[in-house]
């Protein structure tokens, strides 16, 4: 019976990590779903990003006071749970506090009085942030995206992490052997007199009950995670290293379209020539994207990534100006729509079943994509790499290309550029008479 805490505690922590793992597999099978691209290039700038932007949370700074204040969280957070491998190591051997025994004194008190002090940092942050979201109502957390579970899920991420940094400073304001040692307490001893009166066993009960729910809570955390928008604590890095390397602007061509214009324009070219022994039209079985499938792999990245902060949102002109278009929706659009065929998958089978739905028409509407005026504002305010403009350019192909939906005012520039060859609707002769006006 010693050891029953201890084979409890093992099968807490594989239960944990084991569910985990599995929500893991999924989420990599249905990033893999989509179009195969090449990111393999430029390695060095690509580590540089991830270091500058998901680590260094360098665009994040952009706009302070939210900056400042996720920095601490991040940090605080991250480093804090550096204890979580001594958490592991006594519940799996039953020792308490095994850093004592492996550390001098004097640096295992510096390091927890540090998360002590990181600790309250977070608890002050993160509720600057819940009074900013729930008090203050900023308007980027007011939009119509922005109701039923993703408001639910901003709130229960900072309640999770208010209980696990109260947790942690219980846990060690009732160990009256830390608290005896007067090392690293820089916190807790100014909370352990609120337990004055409590008998020796009472205070080892309650510094145990909050041991097994910070620990717990730890694992129920890791496991929201595949569930929130704040898998992007896990994404980030990977999405801030495959993040596009090209200017922004620059407009992906498809080689198909490009030799096709090429021969067009080719007085010399016979159009019904076979093509040469050996080469192959690369043409695409669908022009653009109207389902999360004909998306690359990076573009699906983006959006489990998303962090639904909305500075993509506010800073959109079109969205500014009333348009309906929301770069935010766009990305929570998209993920919504893949765990949809993720689980259409898992229900048959491992086979996708076709349910009649599609991203474009079921969930982005064409008023949405044609509100974009591709300023890439969306794609400079995003502090994890994420590419909005991407998805609507895709999206907009596949009107343009294989519906022919583009709108009025599209067509007909199009069709001055074929006949006059510019977008006016003026003959060549006259195409400088504004001059003499």
């Amino acid at each position: 019976m010693d050891y029953l805490p201890n084979i409890l505690f093992a099968i807490a922590l594989v239960l944990g990590i084991g569910f985990f793992a599995k929500n893991v597999r999924k989420l990599i099978r249905n990033i893999k779903l989509g179009q195969d691209v090449d990111v393999s290039d430029n390695k060095s700038q690509r580590w540089k990003n991830m270091a500058m932007i998901a680590l260094g949370q360098s665009k994040m700074v952009k706009r302070p006071i939210a900056g400042i204040l996720h920095i601490v969280v991040y940090i605080g957070f991250v480093i804090i749970n550096i204890e979580v491998l001594e958490i592991i190591i006594d519940g799996l051997f039953g020792t308490h506090r095994i850093g004592l025994s492996i550390l001098p004194q004097s640096v295992y008190g510096f390091l927890i009085g540090s998360f002590e002090i990181l600790a309250v940092g977070v608890l002050i942050s993160v509720i600057l942030f819940w009074i900013r979201r729930n008090v203050i109502k900023l308007k980027r957390f007011l939009s119509n995206e922005m109701t039923g579970w993703p408001k639910n899920d901003g709130n229960i991420i900072l309640y999770f992490e208010v209980v696990l940094m109260c947790l942690f400073l219980v846990m060690n304001a009732t160990d009256t052997s830390f608290q005896e040692l007067n090392s690293g307490n820089v916190i807790s001893q100014y909370i352990a007199p609120l337990f004055n009166g409590l008998s020796e066993g009472s205070l080892h009960l309650i510094e145990r009950g909050a041991w097994w729910l910070h620990i717990v809570g730890i694992l129920i955390f890791l496991n929201y995670l595949y569930y929130s928008k704040h898998l992007h604590i896990l994404l980030a890095f990977p999405n801030t290293y495959y993040g596009s390397l090209k200017p922004k602007g620059e407009f992906n061509n498809l080689d198909a379209v490009t030799n096709e214009v090429k021969l067009m324009m080719d007085p010399n070219a016979d159009p019904f020539a076979a093509p040469a022994e050996g080469a192959e039209e690369e043409v695409p079985a669908k022009f653009g994207a109207s389902d999360v499938q004909d998306l690359n792999w990076v573009q699906l990245l983006n959006a489990y990534t998303c962090t639904e902060c909305g500075r993509c949102t506010s800073s959109c002109p079109a969205n500014l100006t009333g348009k309906k278009l929301s770069p935010r929706k766009i990305m929570m659009d998209t993920r919504d729509r893949l765990e949809e065929v993720g689980k259409n998958i898992d229900a048959n089978n491992g086979t996708f079943v076709d349910d009649g739905k599609q991203l474009l028409g079921d969930y982005i509407t064409n008023e949405e994509l044609w509100a974009c005026t591709t300023c890439n504002a969306c794609v400079e305010e995003c502090p994890v790499s994420i590419n909005p403009l991407s998805i609507i350019l895709d999206m907009r192909r596949y009107l343009v290309m294989e519906q022919s939906a583009a709108p009025t005012e599209l067509n007909n520039m199009m069709t001055n550029i074929e006949n006059n060859g510019a977008p006016w609707p003026y003959n060549q002769m006259d195409r400088l008479n504004w001059k003499d006006e």
